[in-house]
């Protein structure tokens, strides 16, 4: 498929998708009250459209939990979720049948791309919760044909032991978890790369595509790493390759738009940009341009059998994560990715503070050589900044098994509270 063929495609489905929902979907009834809906003659005339914001979703959200952008009664809905919460308050999100079936199909990509087939034996290390990332991977896997293992409720150590018994072949999880299991095998001298695991499935956080996350997750395992990316109230829309480097938009389901963090207008390829998303799926509760938050830098990919637009880095960061330490611009990822490089740093916390105007970090590492000087060396070299790093004791940081939570922002009117400072620092 061309980019020209892509583009007619994308444009079609969303004409039908929008002749699902209007009028009948009162939100978005709304919101495009005042747009030429019928005059759209490419993706490309959405740039006049309004955007969706999260908190006009939470705000929409009716009594009883129902969302607010529901295009059909509720009764004809069958499944529940809710965002995380990580950013605000949690969002509740319905699901009709048919938008379910629209998951899966985003979701064949991301097996296509891993190689997953009937033959495999597929381990989903969550809880689940009401989260619909795991759910939605699980039932993909199903649908796939694959042996489909849940393991909610159970211990790190019980997924390891039965990984091992059923033989399973693919993990999916979040990069943190994947990690934690790798030192709770370690822990229990459970030797991950003699088992026939061959690919781990990561989602929830960046990791997956931050360099050194990936190296240490893929050593650990001897498995190949594969990201991707998605947001409950979205879909699955990102998908990465077994070389890493970043993510693809899988645009037959979603059309993306970026804009510019230092001006809002449409980014150029290779700019930093918050990133956009517009179902072209999922009538029952669609979005469109939609403002993920997600800071990425966007590449237009070459023609060719995929030529979606690709996120360089995947997933950078949020945009309001984004820190000012001495004038220098950072995103906590480029942090992770400094510390994993060190394979003794077993696990880390950043601690973000105001002085004034500007923001100071404080490192914390679980280092097992004690030394937390040669980190702070590391960062000052890549980074150009100087980051007081503390060492901690081993196993005194939290450990996740959803999405890892390791900025603690104590910065003013950001709701953060402050830390106690223990370990000795450089």
């Amino acid at each position: 498929m061309t980019r020209n063929a892509l583009a007619s495609f994308k444009l079609d489905r969303f004409r039908r998708l929008l002749g699902e929902i209007l009028p009948r979907n009162a939100f978005y009834a709304a919101k495009l009250a005042h747009v030429d809906v019928a005059g759209l003659e490419s993706l490309d005339d959405l740039t006049g459209w309004p955007f969706t914001f999260k908190e006009e979703l939470v705000e929409a959200a009716g009594q009883g939990g129902l969302p607010g952008n529901l295009t059909w009664p509720p009764e004809r809905y069958v499944r529940f979720h809710q965002t995380s919460g990580t950013h605000g308050r949690p969002l509740p999100v319905f699901d009709t049948a048919e938008d379910w079936a629209w998951w899966m199909e985003c979701w064949q990509s991301i097996l296509d791309r891993g190689g997953v087939t009937a033959a495999d034996r597929v381990l989903v290390a969550s809880s689940f919760g009401p989260y619909a990332g795991f759910w939605s991977g699980f039932d993909a896997a199903v649908s796939r044909g694959a042996l489909t293992i849940p393991s909610g409720g159970m211990t790190s150590l019980g997924r390891l032991q039965l990984a091992r018994s059923l033989a399973a072949t693919v993990l999916v999880a979040t990069p943190s978890y994947a990690l934690h299991l790798a030192e709770v095998a370690e822990e229990h001298k459970i030797d991950l790369a003699a088992t026939p695991v061959r690919l781990v499935i990561v989602a929830g956080e960046p990791g997956g595509s931050i360099p050194a996350t990936r190296a240490r997750i893929a050593e650990r395992w001897g498995a190949a790493v594969l990201d991707h990316a998605g947001a409950t109230e979205a879909g699955p829309w990102g998908v990465g390759d077994r070389q890493g480097g970043g993510l693809d938009v899988i645009e037959t389901c979603f059309h993306p738009e970026f804009l510019a963090l230092d001006t809002g207008r449409p980014a150029q390829p290779g700019e930093l940009a918050e990133l956009v998303l517009t179902t072209l799926g999922r009538p029952g509760a669609p979005v469109i341009r939609y403002r993920t938050g997600d800071v990425v830098r966007p590449i237009l990919a070459a023609e060719g059998d995929a030529p979606w637009v690709r996120l360089e880095g995947g997933i950078l960061g949020r945009a309001d994560d984004m820190l000012v330490v001495r004038g220098v611009n950072i995103f906590p990822g480029a942090i992770d990715d400094i510390v994993r490089s060190f394979p003794e740093v077993v696990e880390h916390r950043l601690i973000v503070k105001s002085r004034g105007s500007l923001d100071e970090l404080r490192l914390e590492v679980e280092d097992r050589l004690d030394a937390p000087g040669r980190v702070a060396d590391e960062l000052k070299l890549r980074l150009g900044l100087r980051v007081e790093v503390a060492a901690v004791p081993i196993g005194s940081l939290p450990r996740f098994e959803g999405k890892g939570r390791r900025l603690i922002d104590c910065r003013q009117g950001r709701g953060g509270q402050q830390q106690p400072e223990t370990g000795r620092s450089t």
